[in-house]
């Protein structure tokens, strides 16, 4: 197709328009992830921590692939983005079973962008006609460039869909999904395909990483780990994603000798679900997975590894984080911006019905030592321990997990 190239005054502003644009403001960033992950069609994506960190990888890569192709050659036509980022993507929604549709997230992004834009051509020039070409030949761009680049990532969605259903790993993604829909499947026949025997105790796990370019062997060692602590030699590893793994073990792994080992995978990230009997337990037990990598994922928390026996009164309270945010902030008061050695203090004597010589052995310090640390605490708590220790407990336990990083005053 052919394309006109705008003046050379033009070309100049786009120039100096797209340096600025090779480092966005954060709050650009915000409301371009805020746009794509939010809207009906796109809770499933929003949900998935994996999909969402793809998607928002998507948005970084876009941006900065034009960007950076109009400083380099302003004012031409700016090829489609097909570099390792859209094909992560690519094989992320077709291990999710999604199709093309979800690249209306595109869009989206687009109208953000060219918003964003003009904008920014405002401050470039107060030439009326300058301003008119700039705005015209732009959008023209971005448009054309999101156009191109929605069609290439739809070609590499099908490739990979094509590939993905001639493998083993398809049909261990379509068995697993029948099961978990609760599909009349035979037993026999879905044992067959797995490899895998479905009676018995289980325990599911979720296996993932949020790095943009996580070792994806590390996650396969770690989902191997899974099986080695609870003693399985032949666990059910189905790869959901390219950067997730979906695990059973028959009976359930040492969680303490997991931690320990997983902590040499740095790059893994491990949800642990429920224990239980034959295909409810097969069933139940990823559903719980999958609710404690969400939670992992909407508290932004550190840790590497949790499980849903720790984490469901914990998942339970976040369901809406900004409540929970104004829960700990009023329960707690000061105490929640304290140092993690006070906070961390204060929640191991009530995880210990508030035994001061259990919590401070627990805590290798001496008696008196955490006494002084609990009535420092009750000078920073609105209502005093003694007075409120379940919700004060709850609440410390939400901070824990978000990595002991203070929700916002009251207020804000």
């Amino acid at each position: 197709m052919s394309w006109e190239l705008p003046s050379a005054r033009v070309r100049e502003l786009m120039r100096e328009g797209a340096r600025i644009v090779l480092d966005p403001p954060a709050a650009l960033l915000a409301e371009l992830d805020e746009a794509t992950l939010s809207g009906p069609n796109r809770v499933q994506i929003a949900e998935d921590p994996v999909l969402a960190a793809a998607t928002r990888r998507a948005n970084r890569s876009n941006l900065l692939f034009w960007a950076s192709a109009n400083v380099h050659r302003p004012g031409e036509r700016v090829p489609a983005n097909v570099g390792d980022v859209p094909l992560d993507v690519a094989r992320d929604f077709v291990r999710r079973g999604l199709n093309e549709s979800v690249l209306d997230a595109y869009r989206t992004g687009q109208g953000v962008a060219v918003r964003r834009w003009i904008q920014i051509c405002f401050t470039l020039t107060t030439d009326r006609e300058e301003l008119r070409e700039l705005i015209d030949v732009s959008c023209r761009s971005i448009s054309e460039f999101v156009d191109d680049t929605i069609a290439a990532v739809s070609e590499l969605i099908a490739r990979e869909r094509e590939e993905l259903t001639q493998g083993t790993h398809a049909e261990r993604r379509e068995t697993v999904s029948l099961l978990l829909d609760g599909a009349p499947i035979p037993r026999a026949r879905a044992e067959q395909h797995l490899g895998y025997r479905l009676d018995g105790r289980h325990t599911a796990a979720v296996v993932w990483s949020d790095e943009p370019r996580a070792d994806l062997a590390a996650l396969d060692r770690a989902a191997e780990l899974i099986g080695a602590c609870a003693g399985d030699s032949r666990p059910l590893i189905v790869l959901a994603s390219a950067a997730t793994r979906w695990v059973w073990v028959h009976g359930r792994p040492d969680v303490v000798r997991l931690r320990e080992s997983v902590a040499a995978e740095p790059q893994a990230r491990i949800a642990v679900g429920t224990t239980g009997e034959r295909l409810d337990g097969f069933r139940r037990g990823h559903l719980d997975a999958l609710t404690v990598q969400r939670m992992l994922a909407r508290l932004a928390s550190p840790k590497q590894l949790a499980t849903h026996d720790e984490v469901e009164l914990v998942a339970l309270l976040t369901a809406d984080l900004e409540h929970a945010d104004q829960f700990v902030r009023r329960v707690l008061g000061d105490l929640a911006g304290a140092d993690s050695e006070l906070t961390e203090s204060v929640r191991t004597y009530i995880a210990l019905q508030c035994n001061v010589s259990r919590a401070a052995q627990s805590l290798y310090i001496h008696r008196n030592t955490l006494l002084r640390r609990l009535a420092q605490a009750d000078r920073l708590l609105p209502r005093p321990l003694a007075q409120d220790v379940v919700a004060i407990g709850a609440a410390l336990e939400v901070l824990r997990w978000r990595g002991q990083v203070a929700p916002p005053p009251l207020g804000t």
